[in-house]
C-alpha cells in the first residue's frame, strides 16, 4: 500500500521554487522527510494537506488525490504544525475535544478519544492546566495530541522536537515511532536533523532546494560494517581501562581505531576495533577479562545517516573540503 505517492511535484513562487519536480512513494511506518530550512519540507506538506495547489505535477495520500480531495484527506490525517499555535488559556483536555468535535466525532467520544490520547501523550496528570502555563516540551505533546484525537491512518508532523532540549527530543522521538508501533498509524516526520531520524524512521527521504537526493530505508543508510565498538570501564589495577585495553590489544595483532580519532562520543574509554571474524570477539573478550576491567558493551557499529552523506555524496565532500581549508 502507497501511503503518500508525488509525481513531478513542483511548486514556484515569484522568486523561488520550493518544490523541482518532485517524485517520491512512501509506504505504511515511519517515514523521515529530512533537509535544512527552506529546502520544501513545509511545503510538500502544505500540498500534501490539499491547503496549497502545486504548480505542476501530481500527488496523493492514502490514494486520494490532492487537488480534488482536501476535505477528505484532512478527514484521514492528522497534522502537527512547527511553530507554537496553541490559545493559552484554555487547558489541554478543552482544545484536544475541540479538535476532536471539528474532526467529526461526537461529545462523548471526543472526551473519551481526549483522555486517552493525553494519557499516551504524557500529559494526563496536567490536562486541565491552562496550555500558556506549559513548557515548550509539554506544549509539543499538546500538539500531537490534537493530530492523533482522531485516530487518523497518517499523521504529519512538521520539526516536533523543535525547541526541545536532548531529553525531550528523546521522549519525542520515542513517542512518535510508538505511534506507528502501537497504533498502526502511519507517520511523515520533518527535520533538519540527520541523527534524530535514523533510529525512529523506517525509511528516509532527503530533499534539497526542492529536489529529492535520496529515498531509501533506513538500513540502507546505516549498514552494518566491520567495526567492533567496545566500551570498557577502569579499574583499580588499570585506571585508564581503555589505554591498556588498546596496548595489549596492539600487542595481539588487532587492528582498531580510538573513539576519539573518529570524532566520537566517549574518547578514551571506547575502542572501534576492526573485526576479522569471530576470533575479534574472542581477543577482545579474553583481553578484558585477563586485565579485570569491566566490559560494558561490544557489538558491531553502524554506519551514521550523516556519515553515510560525507562519504558519498560529492557535493558534501566539496563543502567539507571548504570548511576545512577555510
Amino acid at each position: 500500500m502507497t501511503v503518500i505517492a508525488t509525481e513531478s511535484l513542483s511548486k514556484r513562487y515569484p522568486r523561488v521554487t520550493a518544490l523541482d519536480r518532485l517524485s517520491l512513494d512512501i509506504g505504511p511506518g515511519v517515514t523521515g522527510l529530512v533537509g535544512a530550512n527552506g529546502a520544501g519540507k513545509s511545503t510538500l506538506i502544505k500540498i500534501l494537506l490539499g491547503l496549497s495547489p502545486a504548480t505542476e505535477g501530481s500527488a496523493a495520500v492514502l490514494g486520494l488525490d490532492v487537488a480534488t480531495h482536501g476535505n477528505a484527506i484532512r478527514e484521514r490525517v492528522g497534522y502537527m504544525p512547527e511553530h507554537d499555535c496553541l490559545p493559552p488559556d484554555v487547558s489541554a483536555t478543552e482544545f484536544v475535544v475541540h479538535m476532536a468535535r471539528m474532526s467529526g466525532l461526537p461529545p462523548t467520544a471526543a472526551r473519551e478519544r481526549t483522555a486517552d490520547t493525553l494519557r499516551h501523550v504524557g500529559l494526563y496528570e496536567e490536562r486541565y492546566r491552562p496550555i500558556g502555563g506549559y513548557s515548550t516540551g509539554m506544549k509539543q505533546r499538546v500538539k500531537l495530541a490534537q493530530a492523533l484525537v482522531h485516530d487518523p491512518q497518517l499523521v504529519l508532523l512538521d520539526e516536533p522536537t523543535n525547541g526541545l532540549d536532548p531529553v525531550g527530543r528523546d521522549e519525542m522521538l520515542g513517542l512518535i515511532r510508538r505511534v506507528y508501533t502501537d497504533f498502526g498509524i502511519s507517520v511523515l516526520v520533518t527535520s533538519h536533523l540527520l541523527g534524530e531520524l535514523e533510529r525512529t524512521c523506517d525509511h528516509v527521504v532527503v530533499v534539497d532546494g526542492g529536489k529529492l537526493l535520496r529515498s531509501s530505508s533506513t538500513s540502507d543508510f546505516t549498514q552494518i560494517t566491520t567495526t567492533l565498538a567496545v566500551e570498557v570501564t577502569d579499574s583499580d589495577a588499570h585506571p585508564d581501562g581503555a589505554a591498556a585495553l588498546r596496548k595489549a590489544l596492539a600487542e595481539a595483532g588487532v587492528t582498531f581505531l580510538t573513539a576519539g580519532e573518529q570524532g566520537l562520543p566517549g574518547a578514551g574509554h571506547i575502542l572501534l576495533v576492526e573485526a576479522t571474524g569471530e576470533q575479534t570477539y574472542d581477543i577482545v573478550r579474553d583481553t578484558v577479562a585477563d586485565l579485570g576491567i569491566g566490559l560494558v558493551r561490544m557489538e558491531q557499529r553502524r554506519h551514521h545517516i550523516a556519515e553515510v552523506f560525507r562519504d558519498n555524496d560529492p557535493t558534501v565532500q566539496q563543502k567539507g573540503a571548504g570548511s576545512d581549508g577555510a
